[in-house]
Order: C-alpha cells, then structure tokens, then sequence
C-alpha cells in the first residue's frame, strides 16, 4: 500500500508539473510590437462633435414592420450627409441604392491594386416605449453633456458612418490622391435584415466584378471585464459572424369560451412546444474562444490559463463555467432566445390560434436547415406548425493572416499600445456577411470602448458615447483608410 500511495504522490506531482508548465508555455505573446506610433491627425473637435450630433436628431428607424419605414428621415439623412461633407460629395462617386442605401467610391490611381470597403449602417433600433422615460436624454436629442454624446446610433452605428465621413473629408482636405481604390457603403435596413440595403449595395458592387483586398463592418470594439482572466483591454475583431433564424411556432385550435376549455388549448400546447425548445440546447463548440485566447492567453491570470492550456483534462469543466453565462454561452454554441408571444386577445376567450417566435443565432458550423430540424424534432408534435422567416446563414470565417487584418490590428496598437489585439466570433449580424461574394477578407472592429454595463446600452436605454471615444474613433478610421489608400 505505501508504495502504491508514493506512486500515485508521484503520479500527481507530475500531473500538475505538466499542467503549470503547459499553462506557462502554451500562449506565446503574439501581439504587434508597435515600433512607429500613428501621428494624430488634427480634429476640430467642437465642429465634429456638431456634426455627429445633427446626425443622431435625425430618427432613421428600422422597424420589423417595414410599411412604419420613414421615407423621410432616411432623405433627410441624405440630405445631412450632403450638407456636411461637401468634399467627399465633389471628388467621390455616389451611388443611391435602392432609394435610400449609399455607396460612395473615391478612384485610386493604381488599378493592381484591390480596392478596400469601409462600411456602417445608418439606421437604429426603434426606443421601447415601456423604458422611454427611462432615458436621461432623449433618445434623438444628440445632447452633448459633460463629455458624452447622448442618444440611439452613438454606438450603433451612426458613429461608424460619421466618424468614416469625418476622416475621409480630412484627407480630401489634405489633397491626398489614393492608389487604392476606397468604398464607403452605408446600408438603411441593418436593424432589419439588410436585404433592402447592403444586399443590393452587394449586388449591384458584383455585377460591376468589383472584388475588395478587405472589408471592415463595424462588429467588434475594445472590451474591459468582459474576457475571463484579462485584466487589460481587448480590441476584438470579428473575423466571422453567427447567422440568423426565427422560427414562428403556431398552434391552431377551435376557440371557444374559456368556461368550456379543452386538456390543453392552443396556448397550453405552445408554451408546452416551448419548454421542448428551451430543454433542448444545441452542442458547444469551443473552437472560436480558443482562437482567441491563443493570441491573450499570455496575458491571463493562472487560473484562466491552466484550463485553458489543458483542455485535454479541463474541458468539460470550461464548458460547463462558460455555458453558466449568457454571454460566454453565446460565444460557444448556437443561441436559443424565445422573443415574442401570442395568443387569445381576451382573458375569457380560447385562443383559435397561438404564436410564438424564436430567434436563434446560428454558430457557423450549424447552418438555418439543421437548426430547424433540431427544433422540429425537439419539439415532436405535429400540432406545432414551424416557419422560418428573417434568415442569414452563418458567416465564413475570415484568416488573420491577411494584409487586411493585419493593418487593423496594426492600427489599433499604433494608436493605443496598451490594447491587446485578438480575433473572435461576432455573436450579433452585420451587414457584412452580404459582402463574402466579393472577399474572403471581412471583419468587424470600430474603436469604441464598452464594458459589462456599457454593453447594455447596444438596443438599449441611455444610449451614449464618450467625447473621446468619439474622437477615436475618427483617428482610427481616418488612420486606416490614409494606409490602405496608399497602398
């Protein structure tokens, strides 16, 4: 017994001497080694922060329900971007697609060169009514108070079409003639889909043969608190993108009064049809937090690191930590949210016919037809009818080896070399994922700084960015677009 119990001592000691030696030599520093810092470019800030604000007073809401689409908000937008920005509008080509979407093109010099496309969308997210006096500003007001800006499109995603019309007139101003060909496209359907927009910018660009070096959406930003073990920033960028599905279930019965009521009426088999949905989660995959731990791992505390370097032991553990938060779960495996429901229109009456929708966010590896079939067969009862409506299939994933990516990360270390820079799985929809026919290269990043508590405030109350973080912004778009039209 002794010498079994030394052995097993023995055993352990280089159990665990293998484990630390893993967790401290697995991740190797991988980060940009920032040599020449960008030079700032001049910002008449008062200006800019006018500028931004007039843009957020105009109400370019996308609605699910397109026939509430305001035609003239949307034209007025136009209007202000024109108004605003009279260089780009003299040396730039436009293109109004669709009525409402634009593409803007400035002719570089050098044809051997594939020209590159910065994008952003111009409409929001309407403001709930139930938390409309929750907002401390109005949400369409642009009030500029003590170093933020107030209101819905501050970070998603008027920042990004401003901030990119902003650095473009600065080089206009400069008399910058570009090499490269650069494209700014700006879709109005975003928050709905993107089929009325980006789409048709993405198709009109295709039958022109227009192929990009890169793209970039927004979709990413640089995170605080929000990467386990991480103590310091993360600039991610998104390097692919989860798809997209609602599923409409409906149960349709004969009604009735509610004195006479069957087992189980309609309402009762849907809510039943949704306790199946929610019982029945779809498989983890962990392949894109690993891509990013593998480039701040190095950066991580002990007890982040030894897991992550041993998941040949860790795993199921690491699953199971990671599947505990919203967040992270989102991050792993494909999402399931039941989002809207309805049924009799009066509480004595039996509902004839009852509906709800469940929106999934489809990791890529899973695509709109599996997704379905898991639901049907988890589901497993003919009564519930399934409708699929409002689809995007999960995006490609894009390599960081690319001059594209390379120049972002670059980018946002020469402009802060205290920001670690990573790839990582952009668990929301961008307009970007039109855009794959006509790159391999698409990623997601704007320069905008969010935590925990900030991060709510995406489709949320209180919308608002910082002054500086605004002006960042700027620096950053007007940093990448100079350097990719130079060649």
């Amino acid at each position: 017994m002794k010498k079994i119990l030394i052995s097993f001592a023995v055993f352990i000691l280089l159990l665990s001497g293998l484990l630390f030696y893993r967790a401290n030599t697995f991740y190797d520093d991988q980060q940009y080694v920032v040599e020449n810092p960008i030079k700032l470019v001049k910002i008449d800030t008062e200006a800019a922060l006018k500028r931004f604000s007039q843009a957020i007073k105009i109400p370019t809401i996308s609605f699910d329900d397109r026939s509430q689409f305001d035609h003239e908000a949307f034209l007025a937008f136009q209007q202000y971007l024109k108004d605003s920005f009279p260089l780009v509008h003299q040396r730039a080509n436009l293109d109004v697609i669709n009525d409402y979407s634009l593409l803007y093109h400035l002719k570089g010099s050098d044809p051997t060169l594939k020209p590159a496309l910065f994008m952003g969308h111009m409409d929001v997210v309407p403001v709930d009514e139930a938390t409309a006096d929750q907002w401390q500003h109005p949400p369409f007001s642009g009030n500029v108070i003590d170093g933020t800006v107030w209101g819905r499109g501050t970070i998603d995603d008027k920042i990004s079409v401003v901030a990119l019309m902003e650095s473009m007139e600065m080089l206009l101003a400069q008399n910058i003639q570009p090499k490269r060909s650069i494209y700014f496209a700006f879709g109005h359907d975003e928050e709905a889909g993107g089929k009325d927009g980006a789409r048709q910018i993405a198709a009109f660009l295709a039958k022109k043969n227009v192929v990009f070096e890169f793209v970039l959406d927004e979709g990413g930003v640089v995170t605080q608190d929000m990467l386990p073990g991480v103590s310091k920033s993360v600039a991610v960028i998104g390097v692919a993108e989860k798809g997209f599905v609602n599923l409409r279930l409906t149960v349709k019965a004969p009604g009735g009064h509610s004195s006479q009521p069957p087992a189980h009426t309609a309402a009762g088999i849907l809510a039943q049809a949704i306790v199946k949905v929610e019982a029945s989660p779809f498989s983890a995959d962990m392949r894109f937090i690993l891509e990013t731990f593998q480039h701040i791992g190095f950066a991580t505390d002990l007890a982040t690191r030894l897991p992550m370097s041993n998941l040949w032991l860790f795993s199921p553990a690491v699953e199971s930590m990671m599947l505990d938060s919203p967040s992270s779960a989102a991050s792993i495996r494909t999402s399931t949210a039941v989002t809207m429901l309805k049924g009799s229109s009066k509480s004595n009456v039996l509902p004839t016919e009852a509906e709800a929708v469940v929106n999934f966010r489809i990791l890529p590896g899973d695509t709109i037809d599996s997704v379905t079939q898991h639901i049907t067969k988890a589901i497993g009862d003919p009564r519930v009818e399934i409708e699929a409506f409002m689809t995007n299939e999960a995006s490609p994933v894009s390599s960081t080896e690319t001059y594209g990516y390379k120049l972002i990360e670059q980018t946002i270390r020469r402009l802060d070399p205290n920001l670690l820079v990573a790839p990582y799985l952009v668990q929301g929809g961008t307009d970007a994922s039109n855009f794959y026919g006509l790159s391999d290269n698409v990623y997601r990043f704007m320069m905008v700084r969010l935590d925990p508590k900030t991060m709510k405030r995406f489709h949320g109350v209180n919308e608002q960015i910082l002054v500086e973080d605004y002006m960042q912004a700027i620096q950053f778009y007007y940093a990448m677009v100079k350097q990719a039209a130079q060649g």
